[in-house]
């Protein structure tokens, strides 16, 4: 049974002897919830954006390895620089909506639901959409990984680099704001 070499022993041997074997050990770790992140900050409708945030980070990490000191455990670190990218981009394409096509837009229309009825849910649905991207960054991460890709408090905090307590707090808080806002906007119910 082959043993499993640790992040520390992954990035010594990538900083010491140039190993891109143990570089490409590193990115199939960390590929899957670097991208994760990346799309919980920018939003469901990014997702190719995220796709590049995840290549660019790793480009990164490439490139800073050799000034890595370890002071921080390398999950940490390249969850922050994750999150670093990702908001940077946000903040550059942060009135880019994303646009459907015909095709996913029919496919959102129930023929079952009534015009008003559906009226309301899209009126809803955009006012939630709005409510949570003039929320926090870490709050928006927050609530995009634990409601929409289903991520756990556990696998939440070392995303964010917080404890799971903090994770809580954050999707506490959030609901909070979001219930707040809605209700100014004259969503009772929600």
């Amino acid at each position: 049974m082959a043993t499993i070499e640790t992040d520390e022993a992954l990035v010594a041997r990538c900083r010491d002897f140039d190993d891109q074997q143990a570089f490409a050990e590193l990115v199939r770790r960390y590929r899957e919830p670097v991208y994760r992140l990346a799309v919980s900050i920018l939003g469901p409708g990014f997702r190719a954006d995220a796709e590049e945030v995840a290549q660019e980070v790793f480009l990164r990490v490439h490139h800073a390895l050799a000034g890595f000191r370890g002071e921080a455990r390398f999950g940490t670190w390249i969850y922050r620089v994750a999150f670093n990218q990702a908001a940077n981009l946000k903040a550059r394409v942060r009135y880019r909506a994303p646009h459907l096509s015909e095709d996913a837009l029919a496919a959102t229309a129930s023929p079952l639901m009534d015009p008003h009825h559906r009226f309301e849910s899209k009126r809803r649905d955009k006012a939630l959409t709005d409510c949570v991207n003039q929320l926090p960054e870490v709050y928006q991460a927050s609530l995009r990984l634990h409601y929409w890709l289903g991520q756990s408090v556990a696998e939440i905090a070392p995303l964010l680099d917080v404890t799971q307590n903090t994770v809580k707090s954050y999707l506490f808080r959030a609901r909070r704001l979001l219930h707040e806002m809605l209700k100014e906007r004259g969503f009772e119910d929600v």
